[in-house]
């Protein structure tokens, strides 16, 4: 699946069906490639595969949690420059500084609407150029 060259490559990681299906129209209606993993270790297969430019991460999920999981990205010489935005349902001061102690970019609250999602895409991104692929 490629975009239409505006767009940018977006991993999407939570264990809740709801939310991946929500975030993958949201992300394709602004013109985004989506990837999409249920857990932490499905994404960094992901990661590795697919060298996304963004991630989005739920921080609550079994096996691997969104904090470990963007610990690992941002470990990796690979992927550390790869931006990740924490999503959790809870959105208080403590998640927000231990997701920015693991590297994070960014923190969305759930459930987040489309602008709020695309409006983190531009956050993250306007200094990078779409379309193209981190690096291998």
């Amino acid at each position: 699946m490629s975009t239409n060259g505006s767009g940018y490559k977006v991993l999407v990681i939570d264990d809740s069906n709801t939310i991946r299906r929500s975030a993958e129209i949201f992300l394709k209606q602004g013109g985004h490639e989506v990837l999409l993993a249920e857990d932490g270790f499905d994404a960094l297969s992901k990661v590795n595969d697919h060298k996304p430019h963004l991630i989005f991460c739920d921080i609550l999920m079994p096996r691997l949690d969104g904090y470990q999981t963007c610990s690992l990205i941002k470990k990796s010489p690979r992927f550390h420059t790869i931006p990740v935005v924490m999503l959790s349902s809870r959105d208080g001061v403590f998640d927000r500084s231990r997701g920015r102690l693991v590297g994070a970019r960014d923190h969305l609250a759930k459930p987040f609407t489309r602008d709020t999602l695309l409006q983190a895409v531009q956050a993250c991104m306007p200094a990078q150029a779409a379309g193209n692929a981190l690096p291998a």
